[in-house]
């Protein structure tokens, strides 16, 4: 056997030896699971929950890279501290995440579902279920996890609070149909309302483009349907993994007549704005600097 194969059997151990002081159970996308009372050593496997554990208080001891960061976005370098990057949210080393001893880890069900019993075998491993749309389910279900339920709920009583603030101050503003396009290597992807700026966009009380104003997540496609992604007003934003073919295939789009001939182009209400913040992170604390972005552009800051 494996020298991880040997460590998980000692863990699986440990976490079997150490359930009788784990008083909380917390209902998973895997079943019920029963967690520390107060977890010292946390490991978050994706970046909407690294975000979710830092705004409750919490460093965690590892966690997944960042998906185009080095190893973290920079918005939250500074608050990661000493956290060891433990491969991104689909490529995690378990041997690194074993090594850490944690007593608790945050992972989901559609990226962890196959490593679930190396995990569970480390140490008690409670898995949200989705990764888009409403980044207030998964920040639930962490901080019920961590045991800081009010602290998550503050959280999310503060963002309601200012998105309620600034759905006020954009007043007339909100009548504009918002369109949300990414552009990626090879391929553009249309945003609808179940993606993290899709639901953002809906609580401030944004309308959106027909065909964008459907519960799904995005339309991928290619230049061909860019008269697709007119509307009013367009935010866009640019997935590029290092070797420059996103930014490329950004720019190609951008210099097409058929982008130049939109409304929203020839009006000057286009807006390039952070993939990571509207997209890729997903959660509470790119929630905030998305609110901040919708302020700056519409200046109501």
């Amino acid at each position: 056997m494996s020298n991880l194969g040997t460590f998980l059997r000692g863990m699986g151990l440990a976490v079997l030896l150490a359930s009788a002081a784990q008083a909380r159970d917390v209902e998973t996308a895997v079943g019920t699971v029963t967690v520390p009372d107060e977890p010292q050593r946390v490991v978050v496997l994706t970046n909407e929950g690294t975000e979710a554990v830092l705004s409750m208080g919490v460093t965690p001891v590892g966690a997944s890279n960042s998906w185009n960061g080095d190893p973290w976005w920079d918005f939250i370098t500074e608050a990661m501290g000493d956290a060891v990057p433990l491969g991104t949210e689909s490529a995690i080393n378990l041997e690194m995440v074993a090594a850490l001893q944690p007593d608790l880890i945050l992972g989901n069900l559609q990226r962890h579902e196959d490593i679930y019993p190396q995990l569970s075998a480390i140490a008690p491993t409670v898995l949200s279920e989705r990764l888009r749309g409403d980044w207030k389910v998964n920040h639930r279900l962490y901080a019920e996890a961590l045991g800081r339920t009010e602290e998550g709920e503050a959280q999310i009583a503060a963002y309601d609070a200012r998105v309620a603030e600034l759905r006020e101050a954009l007043g007339d503003n909100l009548d504009e149909k918002v369109s949300v396009i990414r552009f990626l290597s090879g391929q553009i992807r249309i945003y609808q309302l179940d993606s993290f700026s899709g639901v953002l966009l809906k609580d401030v009380g944004f309308d959106r483009p027909d065909i964008q104003n459907v519960e799904d997540f995005a339309i991928r496609t290619g230049k061909e349907a860019i008269p697709d992604m007119d509307g009013d007003r367009i935010f866009y934003f640019t997935y590029d993994n290092g070797n420059g073919e996103g930014v490329a295939a950004a720019e190609e789009a951008l210099s097409d007549p058929l982008w130049q001939s939109l409304s929203a182009v020839q009006a000057g209400k286009v807006h390039e704005v952070s993939d990571a913040i509207w997209n890729t992170a997903g959660g509470v604390i790119a929630a905030n600097l998305m609110l901040d972005d919708l302020a700056r552009i519409y200046g109501v800051e």
